[in-house]
């Protein structure tokens, strides 16, 4: 028999060891993490328990009549230990829509997390959406690479690496986000775009997990050519940003670096993700971006966005 109830700041820590023995959370969804920019949502976030044992968390936010999980994140939905299987998970869907029509909820627009960023099989969730009515409302493509299965970098991309070599670039982990952050929004400020952090949320979330938010940077003479942020989420690592300098993409610096990131400080892992190449709602494929990642190896994972209606 399960419980569910609303979090409370109280279940901090017994929610942080949910997700980290869950099949299918991450550094995302750690409350040190969420919370960061609590003060833009209001939380409406919910825990699951057994015999007085937290077997599931989810995520959530509300604005107006919508609950979404979660509006901070990429993706979020039902975040699950063992404990939770298919019949149980559709009774908690009941529960858990139940639970929001009583706060006058209207609909809940659920982030799946996609099956890469998945430690064991986690998609109940998903047929439990089939059975509650939700409709796929949005789908972006991402890119990942699958490092323990063949793969290779086109020819063009293994010229690019070669000729930053010769370049005398030096790769190194970096400590400066400052640099880096502003590297990063001089290359989006050319398409009218920001980052998503600001530069003291980057510095929040880093003190805060300094071993999974890590800085790789590309250097020739002490200059900034390149810089990957990366978030390591164990099984799985994930490019959050990228960026270049214009010496640094004549020089092919951030192929350089990828490549070592790739071949070598990751190489062990299960899965190399690059994140989205969608605009528009998941309506328009930027060919450019997702090209650019291909070129490595990588090949395309979905990210699903569905809509519950409550009422």
């Amino acid at each position: 028999m399960f419980t569910l109830r609303p979090y409370d700041p109280a279940d901090a820590a017994a929610w942080d060891a949910l997700v980290g023995r869950s099949r299918n959370g991450n550094l995302l969804h750690r409350r040190g993490y969420m919370d960061y920019h609590a003060d833009r949502f209001v939380d409406r976030s919910l825990v699951v328990e057994r015999g007085g044992e937290l077997v599931a968390v989810f995520p959530a936010t509300i604005q107006d009549r919508t609950v979404t999980s979660h509006g901070g994140l990429t993706y979020a939905g039902l975040i699950t230990s063992h404990a939770l299987r298919a019949e149980a998970t559709l009774a908690l869907f009941e529960q858990i829509g139940s639970h929001y029509r009583a706060l006058g909820v209207e609909r809940v627009v659920y982030r799946a997390v996609p099956h890469v960023f998945h430690a064991y099989p986690a998609e109940e969730d998903l047929y439990a959406l089939h059975r509650v009515g939700a409709r796929l409302a949005r789908r972006d493509l991402s890119s990942a690479i699958a490092l323990q299965e063949p793969f290779r970098f086109t020819p063009g991309r293994r010229r690019a690496v070669g000729k930053a070599k010769r370049a005398g670039i030096d790769l190194q982990a970096g400590t400066d986000l400052e640099g880096f952050h502003r590297l990063l929004s001089e290359a989006l400020r050319k398409h009218d775009a920001v980052p998503t952090h600001s530069l003291a949320e980057l510095r929040l979330l880093q003190a805060r997990f300094p071993q999974q938010i890590v800085l790789h940077e590309a250097r020739r003479g002490g200059a900034l050519l390149a810089g990957v942020l990366v978030y390591d989420f164990g099984r799985v690592v994930h490019t959050q940003y990228l960026a270049v300098s214009a010496e640094g993409r004549q020089l092919d610096a951030l192929s350089l670096l990828l490549a070592q990131l790739i071949e070598d400080t990751y190489a062990s892992r299960r899965h190399f993700s690059f994140g989205i190449s969608t605009e528009r709602h998941g309506q328009v494929l930027n060919g450019g971006l997702v090209a650019q990642k291909e070129y490595f190896g990588a090949r395309a994972v979905v990210h699903d966005t569905y809509e519950w209606p409550l009422q």
